[in-house]
């Protein structure tokens, strides 16, 4: 008689645990999608967060909702990520800043590689160099030649510390081979006024932002990266046609849930943002920004996982030379 009512204990309790997670699972599928955005609102990647949330959404028949979470170069918002319910209601949308942050703030306490779940990489977005209309500069070799003349005279600005814009000048420094100040700015938003205004002289950003600027004359755009001018801007130059050909980074934007998301959370996920990516129309909307989506061999967790891997290799040499060493805040100007 006890055994009996032991096991009918233990059985009940069972059922109440399955209950229970299953009501769980399904309070969490009711809830709208938080996507955390670690940039401020109105600049590149905060515009491309929110035409993916507003497909992922539509395609998921759920609500996705863009929360941008700011500070430390996106250490903020990555922290409030690592401490989301790994449930399928919480998402990560960053791009090359998510490899970057761990050089800049070692105590960060992640790895790109071990504790995150990649569900999909969603749009490539060149990189283009423009500079102020003060400078006088319209061609890539005559900034070059400007800044050899005087080493650390011309500034650089970024979004700040960890972003992607950071980053790109990184980068081109080393490759150029020249020396200039780089200004961390809080937000793409504030380095492009400063860079209209000529109170900077330099800014590498993606086309999303920075073709508009140049199409209205207000900054002068010399180089882009990538293998071919821009349909839209055929006047711009390559890097490499310009004389810098070991210079080219493809900014990549995707999006991520926490570890120990469950399969079945992770598979539609996957499934939504596939079909998302694959879609006329939103490759038509990636266009208007020059920005690209991924390849049926591109789209995917494993593809994703594998250009977090080899992406880091690079930014991890780059940290190591030093490159992103002697930035400046932007209150200091």
């Amino acid at each position: 008689m006890f055994r009996r009512s032991v096991l009918t204990t233990l059985i009940a309790l069972g059922l109440g645990v399955a209950a229970t997670s299953q009501a769980q699972a399904q309070a969490a599928a009711d809830r709208p999608i938080t996507m955390i955005v670690t940039v401020p609102p109105g600049g590149s990647s905060d515009a491309l967060a929110r035409l993916t949330a507003t497909a992922l959404g539509a395609r998921l028949e759920r609500s996705v909702v863009v929360e941008n979470v700011t500070g430390a170069g996106g250490l903020v918002g990555m922290q409030k990520f690592l401490r989301s319910p790994a449930d399928g209601s919480v998402l990560l949308f960053i791009n090359q800043s998510l490899l970057i942050l761990p050089h800049l703030y070692p105590k960060s306490a992640y790895s790109p590689a071990n504790d995150l779940e990649p569900i999909g990489i969603i749009a490539k977005v060149p990189m283009v160099l423009s500079v102020s209309n003060a400078t006088g500069v319209t061609q890539l070799p005559a900034l070059v030649d400007k800044m050899k003349k005087a080493p650390g005279k011309i500034n650089f600005g970024s979004g700040g510390p960890g972003t992607t814009a950071h980053l790109a000048e990184a980068l081109f420094l080393q490759q150029a081979g020249v020396k200039a100040e780089m200004i961390q700015y809080r937000g793409s938003g504030p380095a492009l006024s400063d860079l209209m205004a000529g109170t900077i002289d330099a800014v590498i950003d993606q086309t999303v932002t920075m073709l508009p600027l140049h199409k209205d004359g207000r900054v002068k755009a010399i180089a882009v990266t990538g293998g071919a001018r821009l349909a839209q801007h055929p006047e711009i130059p390559t890097f490499a046609e310009a004389g810098l050909p070991a210079f080219d980074l493809s900014i990549w934007n995707g999006l991520l849930a926490p570890k120990g998301t469950p399969g079945e959370a992770m598979a539609r996920l996957t499934s939504a943002l596939t079909a998302v990516v694959s879609s006329a129309d939103f490759k038509s909307r990636l266009a208007l920004l020059a920005a690209q989506g991924p390849g049926e061999a591109e789209s995917g967790p494993a593809p994703f996982r594998r250009v977090i891997a080899q992406e880091g290799e690079r930014v991890a040499a780059l940290a190591q030379s030093g490159a992103f060493v002697g930035s400046s805040p932007a209150a200091a100007k």
